[in-house]
């Protein structure tokens, strides 16, 4: 196959089935099989736990085994990759480092989406985190965050963030369950407690609960979201101009 991209997915599955979704979804001017557009979809769903290695360095790293997917893929030589998972961008220099062909950063995008949707406020703009400990841990959204003088981060409590990771975990990964009333409780609290400005979305399966639930109360920011539009926008250059 010809004019492709690949999408690290697997992390976890029902996570990278609503991008797939989504992407297909989106794909604009479609009328017929041949109008979607081509990619290699690899769901590596014994990837050891991201957030788990991260919190605790005796778990089994997923770094070597993200790296060897790159460098079994690349030969094949996908247009680019994208990487659909939040906490696996802490790999992700070292994965880049592998191949010349670009892997998509979710971080950097996201925190570009919210400059250009939050932008002419005459105030820094309060940006709530809603990730995973590990994500959060790895500061690989504080840090693009934290670039912009008109940006400042906001975690939540650890109370909150207990709750936060239930729901991602014990309710999504665990059991395939959206504790829809769990969400925006997260949510009203994030808005009115700690004032923030937007929420940022930076799990995947947290983009799997505003999907469901279909949000349109409190401003968000789903990464996952932003990188599907950028996925669809790369993949217009790439192959539709071949």
């Amino acid at each position: 196959m010809k004019n492709f991209f690949t999408i690290l997915g697997g992390m976890g599955t029902m996570a990278t089935e609503s991008f797939v979704h989504l992407l297909n979804e989106r794909t604009p001017d479609v009328t017929s099989d041949q109008d979607y557009f081509n990619y290699l979809m690899l769901n590596h769903a014994t990837m050891p736990d991201r957030t788990a290695f991260i919190l605790d360095q005796s778990k089994t790293d997923p770094g070597p085994v993200l790296q060897a997917d790159v460098k079994q893929i690349a030969p094949l030589k996908p247009d680019f990759f994208v990487l659909a998972c939040n906490t696996a961008h802490y790999f992700y220099d070292d994965m880049q480092k592998l191949t010349d062909i670009p892997i998509l950063h979710m971080p950097r995008l996201a925190v570009k989406a919210i400059l250009q949707t939050q932008s002419g406020m005459n105030k820094k703009i309060r940006v709530g985190l809603l990730a995973t400990k590990g994500t959060i841990a790895t500061e690989i959204y504080s840090r693009e965050i934290e670039k912009f003088n008109e940006l400042e981060v906001v975690l939540p409590s650890v109370d909150l963030q207990a709750e936060i990771m239930h729901l991602i975990y014990h309710d999504v990964k665990e059991n395939n369950f959206i504790d829809k009333s769990l969400y925006e409780k997260i949510l009203a609290e994030m808005t009115c407690t700690y004032h923030c400005d937007v929420m940022l979305l930076g799990c995947t399966e947290l983009s799997l609960v505003q999907e469901s639930v279909k949000n349109t109360t409190y401003p968000i920011i789903d990464a996952q979201d932003v990188l599907v539009n950028e996925t669809i926008r790369q993949a217009i250059q790439t192959q539709r101009s071949k």
